[in-house]
């Protein structure tokens, strides 16, 4: 299984600079994105899509070049190869290029796609406006790493683990490819320096963001305990953090 690693963010805040850390995986069966950063539609009318109010406080600097989609038919697949997207939660940054790919399966826990339909003023209903298939996973059926999974229905290993805090059903994804495995932590932290530093100023950001932060901090702790007993022999990165992506994807 080829694995790219794409950049389909930039963000300029007080906070620095930071990315959208996304997937595509190539297998037998097609293509799959994990997660889809901010969709090209959004990029052509930002303030109707995504609101000025929301552009300006986040500080989305939004390009063509950075949808998934432009990127993926740049590698010469075609957008209907992308056959299954995993989500590791429905915040605007990480689900706006879905409609890009209107007939893939959308695979996520069931805490937050129920969140996302909740009426949360944090997701914009819009972005699945397109009505795509919707799977969900709400049962530890699983263990990765030592904790709780759920195994997706999908023709390889790939798991959603619940990291739950930042949002309702947050999780990151891990799967394997050739013996080796990889674990996207979405938001469970911001910037992989937060492992090290409790005190870390983008803990701040951190804790505003969280639906329940004493979770948040739960799960940033499981994360913490994997670097520890499996950073050596087990890819981690987050979907924010710049200095993560160049050191993923100078590994190709």
């Amino acid at each position: 299984m080829k694995v790219y690693h794409l950049n389909c963010l930039h963000i300029a805040s007080a906070f620095g600079s930071a990315i959208g850390h996304c997937l595509l995986l190539e297998g037998n069966n097609g293509l799959t994105l994990i997660d889809s950063g901010i969709g090209l539609a959004e990029t052509r009318e930002p303030e109707k899509r995504l609101g000025k109010e929301l552009i300006e406080t986040v500080g989305f600097k939004l390009t063509e070049e950075n949808t998934a989609i432009y990127q993926i038919q740049k590698l010469g697949y075609h957008p209907k190869e992308v056959k299954n997207i995993i989500c590791s939660h429905f915040d605007p940054d990480h689900i706006g290029g879905l409609a890009d790919f209107p007939e893939a399966i959308v695979h996520t826990s069931k805490e937050e796609y129920d969140s996302f339909n909740s009426g949360n003023e944090r997701y914009l209903p819009q972005q699945l406006s397109h009505s795509p298939e919707v799977r969900v996973y709400e049962r530890n059926d699983s263990e990765c790493f030592g904790l709780p999974a759920r195994k997706l229905d999908m023709d390889f290993d790939v798991y959603l683990i619940p990291l739950f805090g930042h949002t309702p059903g947050h999780c990151g994804v891990a799967f394997e490819n050739e013996g080796k495995w990889t674990f996207y932590v979405g938001d469970a932290y911001y910037l992989r320096a937060e492992l090290t530093n409790k005190d870390h100023p983008v803990d701040q950001l951190a804790t505003i963001r969280a639906v329940d932060n004493a979770l948040r901090i739960k799960s940033l702790d499981s994360v913490r305990k994997v670097v520890e007993n499996y950073g050596d022999t087990v890819a981690y990165f987050g979907y924010h953090d710049p200095d993560e992506f160049t050191e993923s994807y100078n590994e190709q």
